[in-house]
């Protein structure tokens, strides 16, 4: 099997809004920093290239086409597109590389949230017949999880504080976050519930960006000489679009794809969960059972600023500029799409 190196990553400043900025006008900045990290001139200069966004956000069918713009549009380019955070156009380029129909790929997503009401968009990733047409949004969804986790005893208010707490503080050394800074946990309970039990900041904000990342066979990224790190596993598993079919206080879909994926097989230093809820960074945590040595969400992840479709590609670009900066030698990113930890990504990268 080809091993596949992650060679160049670039992510956007999570606003909360990009005002008359356009989708375009959001990628074609990240594309020229990937570009200028491997030495490139454009698209012409990779074999492939994925991306992921959502219709649904700016409420039109094929929209994602314009993003294309981004790449230009002569000549043609081998080009492919998931209606997915990027983090899923990043397995479907590495199964091109692996497949031997690509040594290198871009892959990059976007969105522009912040026009919409996002909650209420992601309700149309339910199921169409029951759930659907109810329009639960995903902060009322995550609600209901959070009170079964603290009526069970899995958590309590003050372990969803911690983790508010410390995404803040780790954000601080984040220039690209929206939300940062130092706060108590006794500050952070003090304030009113949004959806109860979660309050305002138990929730990611809603940001507007996109991210941008190149990988190649290690034989390229050497050819490049450009720093790396290695890909050395990745998978996703998905449960039942039934919430009352599966338990909301675990991820069994993490477990199977860390185990997969090969998370056990050695110390895990560095870990970037996307956990668009303070709960949900515990659930995953104790999924993918990391220990207190590993330092999760230094960047602060997505409670400091989610840029919807293309956070879950940023795990995996946090984690690689930890490794290639010398302050990891092993990491795992993980990725989520759909209500409660439904479908889940987790990839785990190493040192050269």
């Amino acid at each position: 099997m080809r091993d596949i190196a992650v060679v160049a990553y670039h992510q956007s400043d999570c606003l909360a809004s990009a005002g008359a900025s356009n989708e375009v006008e959001l990628i074609m900045p990240v594309l020229r920093q990937v570009f200028d990290q491997v030495g490139l001139h454009n698209a012409q200069d990779v074999d492939f290239v994925c991306s992921g966004s959502c219709d649904y956000l700016q409420g039109a069918a094929f929209a994602f086409v314009a993003g294309v713009d981004a790449l230009g549009a002569v000549p043609p380019i081998r080009e492919s597109h998931v209606e997915m955070d990027a983090a899923w156009a990043l397995y479907e380029s590495i199964l091109k590389i692996r497949m031997g129909h690509a040594d290198s790929a871009l892959i990059y997503g976007f969105a522009k949230s912040s026009p919409g009401e996002l909650p209420i968009v992601l309700s149309q990733q339910l199921d169409p017949y029951y759930l659907a047409p109810l329009w639960v949004d995903t902060v009322s969804l995550a609600a209901l999880q959070a009170r079964l986790m603290l009526d069970k005893g899995a958590i309590t208010e003050a372990d969803m504080a911690a983790v508010v707490a410390r995404s803040r503080r780790n954000a601080l050394g984040n220039p690209r976050a929206q939300l940062a800074g130092e706060v108590s946990v006794e500050e952070l309970l003090a304030e009113e519930t949004y959806v109860s039990p979660l309050r305002r900041h138990d929730c990611c904000p809603v940001s507007d960006g996109a991210a941008a990342m190149i990988i190649a066979t290690v034989e390229q990224a050497e050819r490049w000489g450009k720093p790396y790190a290695r890909i050395t596993g990745i998978d996703h598993r998905i449960e039942s679009h039934n919430l009352g079919l599966r338990d909301l206080c675990d991820s069994v879909s993490t477990r199977r794809a860390a185990a997969a994926a090969g998370v056990a097989d050695g110390a895990v230093d560095v870990a970037e969960l996307y956990a668009p809820f303070s709960h949900q960074e515990i659930i995953l945590s104790r999924a993918l059972a990391l220990g207190e040595s590993t330092a999760i969400n230094p960047s602060g992840g997505v409670l400091a600023g989610n840029l919807m479709m293309a956070s879950g590609l940023s795990r995996v670009g946090e984690v690689f500029r930890r490794i290639v900066e010398g302050e990891a030698g092993r990491g795992v990113a993980h990725a989520t799409s759909g209500p409660c930890l439904q479908h889940n990504l987790v990839a785990v990268l190493e040192a050269a």
